[in-house]
């Protein structure tokens, strides 16, 4: 069951991911969230409460996008070609049907570059999704399976990047993160 906290940040999201930092007003949150006036104040005081809900609400919605993606792979038959096919489809659904939180999560992430409460918050948010992705580069045979991971995130990140800032509709991303995984693979 959605809660009216929920409700505010997941209007929150889609102000932010479709208008930009600057529309992400408390006022225009709670007209996205067909609330009224003064509602997104009652949960949250001012606009950096309100940003770092946002990001909360977001690293929530990306543990549990991560779970499924976890529970889609077979983890006892992994193989890179398995492992890059299923990360290449995820970061397809974050450019596509997620482009909205991911415009969201980015537009959080440049914040964070001038706040360095948020960056911190972003910074958590990096390591427990290393740990979440570093064993999987394990399993697969890297002997530096957190460095091998960073690389892979970076990769994941640029691609999201350029696809939800410049569409592309042959977006592809299977082939970069092949190209990745094969070269990485190589020194394995």
């Amino acid at each position: 069951m959605t809660t009216r906290r929920d409700q505010v940040l997941n209007a929150a999201i889609r102000v932010l991911g479709s208008q930009g930092t600057r529309q992400l007003t408390h006022r225009a949150v709670d007209a996205e969230a067909r609330l009224p006036e003064g509602s997104t104040s009652n949960y949250f005081r001012n606009r950096d409460a309100l940003v770092a809900g946002v990001l909360d609400r977001l690293v929530a919605q990306d543990e549990q996008a991560w779970g499924l993606f976890s529970a889609d792979l077979d983890t006892s038959a992994l193989t890179l070609d398995g492992f890059a096919e299923a990360v290449a489809q995820f970061v397809d659904e974050l450019a596509s049907t997620a482009r909205t939180a991911t415009l969201a999560r980015h537009a959080i992430f440049l914040e964070a570059a001038h706040r360095d409460h948020l960056r911190e918050q972003v910074e958590s948010r990096r390591q427990r999704l290393q740990t979440w992705g570093a064993p999987w580069l394990r399993r697969l045979g890297s002997p530096h399976p957190e460095r091998d991971f960073a690389a892979l995130r970076a990769l994941l990140e640029g691609l999201l990047f350029q696809q939800c800032t410049l569409p592309d509709p042959g977006f592809a991303p299977s082939v970069p993160v092949r190209a990745l995984l094969d070269g990485l693979s190589r020194r394995w």
